[in-house]
């Protein structure tokens, strides 16, 4: 095993947003004012808090030592056997220091290679690699902001995040724990965030259990990603902050950051589909699969990359609705998109957040069921037949929910994903 210290011959200049400001744990400091922890190489790095996964990216842009950096929450015993027989020294990092598991395969380390965890949303995560410039997907002159970072460490969106903060001067970075998050609101107005990145689900989460508080926040520009953002969602985040720039993204540890959308609407024009800029991911369509070409693909993964991403195209917009896997549910023979139907669900003015699923059914084969959570400030509150008649009136009859049941609370995983 190749042990790294805590400055190794292969240092590099310092990243250009090094004197940004941090905010990690309440606490003000900036990227240079870190630790410089002593890593293994290559390591896979558990990281204790966000503040020694933020040291670990530190180290790993000033040295390029090869890093995997997740929580120790995501990755279970078997993962970390895989990453032990991979040739890693899986390292938990703490307050106490660097704990190393020793491989059982050593290796020579890959430099400059970083590699993300998929949020396993069609299984079992598995490594994709980058570098630090694949990563990298904003680089001209930004205006000034302060960033908040709700995202668990390692995962792509977090690593958008911060490396927006590392190689931008005057992108500033609050980043909020996990034990922080039903109270964010009140971390980012203390601390000056204009800025915020999250899930749809982080934002109706914030909506639902204080929008008075979220209104607080500066926030000039807003931004969605990670899981299918409809109609809804961006008009109550408009009606909060008719000022401020909206935006979606899709991206993915597999093809990275591929399409960015300003104008506050669900989906993407139809005329982007097929277009060629140079730099730029080319977006096509085959079947009702998204496929992308981008430059920011993970190693191995050039050329044409399919998916998994279902997309209908209405009113002249490409709408990605959900997994091909999860997304279609056959009722009788009808195709039902689970991902259109949620899409209705939210969009009643009582309905903050809809998980809808196929049920088997006798001679159907499957019936479409729902979950739904309602705003605190629902009145009345519909009952099951109201929501079913608002599905009627918007549906086919066989796309219609056959059962609504009632949640209390919108549930999230770590990856601030609904499990939709």
């Amino acid at each position: 095993m190749t042990v790294a210290t805590s400055r190794p011959a292969s240092a590099r200049p310092e990243p250009a947003g090094v004197d940004n400001r941090l905010v990690v744990g309440g606490t003000p400091l900036t990227w240079r004012a870190l630790p410089t922890p002593a890593l293994p190489d290559p390591a896979a790095v558990l990281a204790h808090t966000a503040g020694h996964a933020l040291a670990a990216a530190r180290q790993h842009a000033t040295h390029g030592t090869e890093l995997l950096l997740s929580t120790a929450s995501r990755v279970d015993a078997a993962m970390r056997a895989e990453l032990l027989d991979a040739g890693f020294t899986v390292a938990l990092v703490g307050d106490d220091g660097v704990h190393p598991s020793a491989p059982t395969r050593p290796r020579a380390a890959e430099p400059g290679r970083l590699w993300l965890l998929t949020s396993g949303s069609t299984g079992r995560p598995k490594r994709v690699g980058h570098t630090l410039d694949t990563l990298t997907t904003v680089r001209g002159d930004q205006p000034d902001r302060t960033w908040l970072c709700p995202y668990a460490p390692g995962t792509y969106a977090w690593w958008q995040v911060v490396t927006l903060s590392l190689t931008q001067p005057g992108q500033h970075l609050v980043v909020v724990e996990p034990d922080e998050l039903d109270d964010w609101p009140a971390v980012a107005a203390a601390h000056g965030v204009d800025a915020a990145s999250g899930t749809p689900t982080f934002w109706r989460r914030t909506l639902y259990r204080d929008s008075a508080a979220l209104a607080r926040v500066p926030l000039r520009q807003i931004t969605l990603g990670g899981e299918p953002v409809d109609q809804a969602i961006l008009d109550q985040l408009r009606e909060v902050f008719p000022a401020a720039r909206l935006s979606w993204i899709y991206a993915s540890s597999e093809v990275g950051a591929s399409i960015v959308v300003h104008d506050g609407r669900a989906g993407f024009p139809v005329e982007w589909l097929g277009r060629k800029t140079p730099g730029r991911p080319t977006i096509t369509v085959h079947g009702d699969e998204l496929v992308v070409t981008s430059p920011y693909h993970g190693a191995g993964l050039a050329g044409p990359i399919h998916t998994g991403d279902r997309v209908q195209l209405i009113d002249g917009r490409v709408l990605i609705t959900g997994r091909l896997d999860s997304d279609e549910i056959n009722v009788g023979g009808s195709k039902v998109s689970a991902g259109v139907v949620r899409g209705v669900l939210t969009g009643h003015p009582a309905v903050v957040w809809a998980r809808v699923t196929g049920r088997r059914a006798p001679v159907l084969g499957a019936m479409v069921v729902a979950d739904v959570v309602f705003t605190p400030t629902a009145a009345p509150v519909p009952d099951e037949a109201a929501l079913v008649r608002w599905c009627a009136e918007r549906l086919p009859e066989y796309a219609v929910p056959r059962r609504i049941r009632v949640l209390t609370e919108i549930p999230v995983k770590e990856t601030l994903k609904s499990d939709v």
